[in-house]
């Protein structure tokens, strides 16, 4: 008999699947949804202190095996959003992650407090946006010391509540960084945001996305996700969210033997719907009678065996 429920850091989803944060926005209905149509867990878009209007559009295209997006982390604020997550908290069932991103140290700090009135289950750092580099400069993901520091500070103000921080694949080393947050007392890694890329239109000769570079995600970033989980897994001891490009039951699987505890899944949802929760659940299990497994903690971490 297969069981698909899965315990991460002390809470019980129904199944390791993760609704990550962007896909449906900041109301704490859209998150019970995602949670209604088989989300294990679910995450809030990133919140920031102030309101943002994120980039002018267009903001997401499409290409032949994935997408590219600069929404430019749009958002109504952490005051907005902590109604919100008190919501999703009493509506969604399922383990409620909330997300906060800032431009300074002090800043992430500022903002995780904010929602700590919201009791979120869990609180995930984005140190790693890909397109907000004019902005905000080089992503705090992309240095030990800078992600140390966010760590850090965050971990201060949150008590009890576990942390978890998003990793970027636009860095040389990952394994470096991810140790270094484990030091500074991240619970969790979530592995990985996406990776910087650009689409030209060749008829109007120019970049299609007014910010000119966005983020990969789709299909075409699995390949680099289950790199980042395989070497982080190989190097902490911390579990792992593993996040780009599951669309399936057995991309899930493969994100679990390269060391992932939970899966992520976002873009998902534009190839199949909202019910890509249930039908990646469903097609995982499936997957796990046919070989012979019975819980996904069977699945972690396998391929470091072979």
């Amino acid at each position: 008999m297969v069981d698909l429920s899965n315990n991460f850091l002390g809470k019980t989803a129904p199944n390791p699947t993760v609704l990550a944060s962007g896909f449906m926005g900041v109301t704490g209905l859209s998150m019970a949804s995602a949670a209604k149509h088989g989300a294990g867990m679910v995450t809030i878009k990133s919140l920031s202190l102030q309101p943002r209007k994120g980039h002018k559009t267009p903001v997401i295209v499409g290409f032949d095996m994935g997408m590219l997006n600069a929404v430019g982390l749009s958002n109504p604020g952490v005051e907005f959003g902590v109604e919100e997550l008190k919501v999703a908290k009493k509506a969604a069932k399922v383990p409620v992650i909330a997300s906060v991103f800032a431009d300074t140290t002090e800043n992430f700090a500022k903002a995780a407090a904010a929602v700590m009135p919201a009791q979120p289950d869990f609180l995930e750092i984005d140190i790693s946006c890909p397109n907000v580099d004019s902005e905000f400069g080089i992503p705090f993901a992309a240095d030990p010391k800078s992600a140390t520091d966010v760590a850090r500070a965050v971990k201060k103000v949150v008590g009890s509540v576990p942390l978890i921080v998003k990793l970027s694949p636009n860095v040389t080393q990952i394994v470096p960084i991810a140790k270094a947050v484990e030091a500074a007392g991240a619970d969790a890694l979530n592995c990985i945001n996406t990776l910087k890329g650009m689409v030209i239109d060749p008829i109007a000769r120019r970049p299609v996305l007014t910010n000119k570079f966005g983020g990969i995600s789709g299909p075409a970033l699995k390949p680099v996700a289950i790199r980042c989980v395989y070497e982080c897994y190989g190097a902490v001891k911390i579990p792992i969210i593993g996040t780009g490009g599951v669309t399936t039951g057995q991309d899930a699987v493969e994100m679990m033997m390269a060391g992932a505890s939970a899966v992520g899944v976002g873009s998902a949802l534009y190839y199949r719907g909202l019910d890509a929760f249930n039908l990646i659940a469903t097609e995982m299990k499936d997957w796990m009678k046919k070989e012979g497994f019975s819980s996904p903690k069977d699945l972690v971490g396998l391929a470091h065996g072979q």
